[in-house]
């Protein structure tokens, strides 16, 4: 049986970490779509779906990827591996990409490598959320959530797959609605962060209340 400390405990990362910073989070378990035309991000994802390992998602706290030498760029201090699931070549400098959510992830230092990519250093994943029961205290909370991916399986069909669904299941409930709500990039980059799910999810439910939404 596995101890909460076990659980809590982070794991050494070879490094360095490749980084794709954007602005917006990715969660465990959570689908990006991305339409990229930098050939250096071109470059880095086709490198990790060759290599057939993850990169690191990471939101912007301050700048962005097309800001001028020398501006200040900020990245958050917890992001989220992915695996690079699908590469779709739209034109010779425009790709789509599909990228699923593992580990979440931090590191010590960042630093640009000779192509400007950033990479990441002393990396340390996360424990997965556990796996915890459904409390009654969540189950309107459950239960929205499912009613509201059936409604998307009709306009967005494919964007929850039914074999990646777990509507009992706390942090991946949690996940999925902060992935939902029409919330500041910040507040979304401290709901993946939190390694509590019951935690995550008790601030969920109270917006969601507030909201009138449940």
């Amino acid at each position: 049986m596995t101890s909460d400390a076990a659980l809590a405990s982070p794991s050494p990362w070879t490094d360095p970490l490749p980084l794709f910073p954007l602005q917006a989070v990715l969660f465990p378990q959570g689908h990006l779509h991305l339409k990229v035309q930098e050939p250096r991000f071109i470059r880095l994802l086709t490198d990790a779906q060759r290599s057939q390992q993850p990169l690191g998602i990471i939101c912007l706290r301050r700048g962005w990827n097309g800001s001028p030498q020398g501006e200040r760029i900020e990245l958050e201090e917890v992001g989220t591996l992915a695996q690079v699931r699908s590469i779709e070549v739209v034109a010779p400098d425009h790709v789509k990409a599909h990228c699923v959510g593992g580990q979440r992830f931090r590191y010590h230092r960042v630093a640009r490598n000779a192509q400007s990519l950033w990479q990441a250093y002393d990396v340390q994943t996360l424990a997965d959320d556990p796996v915890l029961k459904p409390r009654e205290c969540f189950k309107d909370a459950m239960i929205a959530l499912a009613r509201t991916v059936a409604g998307l399986d009709i306009r967005h069909p494919g964007q929850f797959p039914p074999e990646d669904r777990r509507f009992t299941e706390l942090g991946w409930v949690a996940n999925r609605w902060s992935e939902l709500l029409p919330i500041p990039l910040a507040a979304r980059q401290e709901l993946m962060a939190l390694t509590d799910p019951v935690s995550r999810l008790e601030i969920i439910n109270t917006f969601l209340r507030q909201k009138k939404l449940i």
